[in-house]
């Protein structure tokens, strides 16, 4: 499931290729995703499907936020004075990093049908549920900061503008399709 490049694993992708707040990043979403699974696996999987409505209102506001962020991303693979080289990209502060990480991992709905409801229901089928979390909730650690720490080797690859063009069209496409794929559930 983690390993599908949505929007999330775009943003961190991207991070890893500035080499910006990488470690940050990746602590984010591996900690974030922690908490999930261990929802999941503590029950509140079926708190979730008790109050559906939940999932309703982060399906709409997540995807206003993709939507939006899709934009950003579009303009800067088709603006004239895109910055291209990694270095030379305008920096975020840790903060604003941070902050857009918690976004695509919090508003993102799919996040709770896959770490809560999905792990917490197969959780469920294991002797020891707490040791089916305790895996699920490594291989996330191992899978974000593999992901974050391995892109910088991609970033010789993006001193070429069009690379990063490609990129940013890309990321944007994935944002969009997401959005109006949450739009039509």
């Amino acid at each position: 499931m983690i390993l599908a490049i949505g929007s999330q694993n775009a943003f961190v992708l991207r991070q890893g290729i500035k080499g910006e707040h990488v470690f940050w990043v990746c602590l984010v979403c591996a900690l974030s995703d922690a908490l999930l699974i261990a929802s999941g696996v503590a029950g509140f999987g079926s708190i979730v499907k008790a109050y559906p409505d939940v999932l309703v209102v982060a399906r709409y506001v997540g995807s206003a936020f993709l939507i939006g962020y899709g934009g950003v991303s579009l303009y800067s693979a088709f603006a004239k004075d895109h910055i291209l080289k990694a270095s030379e990209l305008g920096a975020q502060t840790p903060f604003k990093a941070i902050a857009i990480c918690l976004a695509f991992t919090w508003l993102n709905p799919h996040v709770y049908l896959d770490t809560v409801v999905l792990l917490g229901s197969i959780s469920t089928q294991y002797i020891e549920p707490l040791m089916f979390g305790l895996g699920a909730i490594s291989a996330s650690f191992v899978f974000f900061f593999s992901l974050g720490f391995a892109a910088k080797k991609l970033a010789p690859l993006f001193e070429r503008p069009l690379s990063w063009k490609l990129l940013d069209g890309l990321v944007g496409a994935i944002m969009f399709y997401i959005a109006l794929s949450l739009l039509h559930e």
